[in-house]
């Protein structure tokens, strides 16, 4: 359905299928194991594991050619080659298709990074690493979160370059034979495998979230496009509830390491979701497959820009970041600045200890990893809401408001996160706003700082966006790393809600609304100034 071939279709069955085989091949271990509760610490790899692993790699090579169309790398893109949907169009049944699959693809990709802080728990009592839960050991837990961040950083980059190299169809494809291959970190002997594990399945969770939106930027009408994306983006939180309810149901059972080996089916429905989503017309058209992009423009009701678009757009990359932070956007990217680094605080401070956190405060894992389950289901429709008050409200309006009320939820979880073990309600009522309302602010201001900058700066400003909630990641896991702090809930609970309030405050202050123009190029006081 999605009307572009596969370079080479036999080298990338067979490559998939040997990734596949590979991981099979691990399995014998883990199931031998039961009688132990599944502990694999300091075994020995058997030769059918050793054998699959060798299949993983030769897999995921030929997977590569397959994929790689001839020329990739050295042929030159036509760069004045611009794709949009046009102003006039409805969301037609394509559209409506294309937001579902693309929804189910973040899900997938988004619950490798979010398994995580469900891991870590039983990783520490198997490794005896340090943590809340163990504060006598002597390799931190948090280790794995650095490696895992550092691994979407570079994906971010990789897959970005990726995307306008092979395509973007091939690069969502690659992403989910990684994740299959990655799957047995659920059967790694050593933490050190785990580490090169989890950085190689950060490399393929990287670049999903932006490929999608290239593609939602060439095929949604621009009037539709800002809540799209919000809903998408919120999607982060239905993963955050699939993560979690797969941890209470099946952890108790089958250990932690269960939790790794899901990739292997995702990372397959993954692949075959790829039949339903679209290559970009853009990257067609520059290198020369007219055809295919004509026909998927369309069935979106998508065409090439005019000539006044591609001359304000080829002096996009122009000058560097600094752009940012001179007039008239300095006061603008402060804000955005500030609200993507309390994201990054809250989910991997936050987020990512909390499952740990529940424990410590006398929750086993079953009724910890159920309460945030609960609590993530009980703040779902916040997405939708989000989306709905963006669209129709006031996008500046979304985010002081989403940000005002997961910084209150914080603050009292700061004081009194050690004593709400006792009170279920309201635990489950304050874990929803830093879980799902920190996923809506992540959507909307992904939308947000893709409207309010002008054409010639907007793909910094949204890069911008982007990277500082990752440094946050960075900053707080290497914190934690270097043993400078213990991740309590309270402590985690007022890292984050300290910059979220200073958000709302620069928001109120610099933001603009990105009333859109005739043309749906925003049209906001900075973009207006520019």
């Amino acid at each position: 359905m999605g009307g572009v071939a596969l370079a080479r279709p036999l080298y990338f069955w067979l490559g998939t299928l040997a990734t596949v085989a590979g991981v099979v091949l691990h399995l014998p271990m883990y199931l031998h194991s039961a009688e132990m509760g599944y502990r694999l610490a300091g075994m020995p790899m058997d030769l059918p594991m050793t054998v699959g692993m060798v299949l993983i790699v030769a897999g995921l090579v030929v997977t590569a050619w397959g994929l790689v169309p001839p020329g990739a790398f050295t042929a030159r893109p036509a760069a004045e080659v611009r794709v949009r949907a046009l102003d006039d169009q409805k969301m037609r049944p394509a559209h409506l298709g294309l937001v579902v699959v693309m929804s189910v693809a973040v899900v997938i990709d988004a619950m490798k990074p979010i398994t995580l802080g469900f891991v870590s728990p039983g990783m520490v009592a198997e490794y005896g690493l340090k943590s809340p839960l163990n504060p006598g050991g002597d390799v931190p837990v948090a280790l794995l979160p650095l490696f895992g961040l550092t691994g979407t950083v570079l994906g971010s980059l990789l897959w970005g370059w990726l995307g306008d190299r092979i395509g973007r169809k091939p690069s969502i494809l690659y992403a989910g034979v990684l994740f299959i291959g990655t799957a047995i970190c659920g059967v790694m002997p050593s933490f050190e495998g785990n580490l090169a594990m989890c950085l190689a399945m950060g490399l393929g969770a990287g670049g999903m979230l932006p490929i999608a939106f290239s593609l939602l930027a060439e095929t949604i009408p621009p009037r539709h496009k800002g809540w799209v994306m919000v809903l998408i983006g919120g999607n982060l939180a239905i993963a955050y509830l699939l993560a979690s309810f797969l941890s209470a149901t099946l952890a108790p059972e089958y250990s932690w390491r269960v939790l790794w080996l899901v990739g292997l089916p995702t990372g397959v429905f993954l692949i075959l979701l790829n039949r339903f989503i679209p290559e970009s017309p853009r990257f067609l058209l520059a290198y020369g497959r007219d055809a295919e992009a004509h026909a998927i423009m369309a069935r979106y009701g998508a065409a090439l820009t005019s000539g006044s678009d591609v001359e304000r757009v080829q002096d996009e990359h122009e000058g560097g970041y600094s752009r940012l932070f001179r007039a008239p956007f300095t006061g603008l990217t402060v804000a955005v600045v500030i609200l993507g680094l309390s994201i990054g605080l809250v989910t991997y401070g936050f987020q990512l200890w909390i499952p740990s956190n529940l424990r410590s405060l006398g929750l086993d894992q079953s009724a910890a990893d159920r309460a945030l389950a609960d609590s993530t289901l009980l703040g779902l429709p916040l997405i939708f809401i989000s989306a709905a008050m963006y669209g129709l409200w006031s996008a500046k309006k979304t985010i002081v408001v989403l940000s005002a009320l997961v910084g209150a939820a914080l603050v009292v979880l700061s004081f009194s996160g050690e004593t709400l073990a006792q009170d279920r309600t309201w635990l489950y009522l304050l874990l929803a706003g830093p879980i799902v309302g920190t996923a809506a602010i992540a959507a909307v201001l992904a939308a947000y700082s893709s409207e309010i900058y002008p054409t010639r700066v907007r793909s910094r400003g949204s890069g911008l966006s982007a990277g500082v909630g990752k440094f946050g990641g960075v900053a707080v896991t290497g914190v934690l790393v270097a043993g400078a702090a213990a991740p309590s809930i309270g402590m985690t609970a007022l890292l984050g809600a300290v910059p979220l309030v200073l958000a709302v405050v620069a928001v109120l202050v610099f933001g603009v609304e990105p009333a859109k123009g005739p043309a749906g190029a925003p049209a906001g006081t900075a973009a207006s100034q520019a």
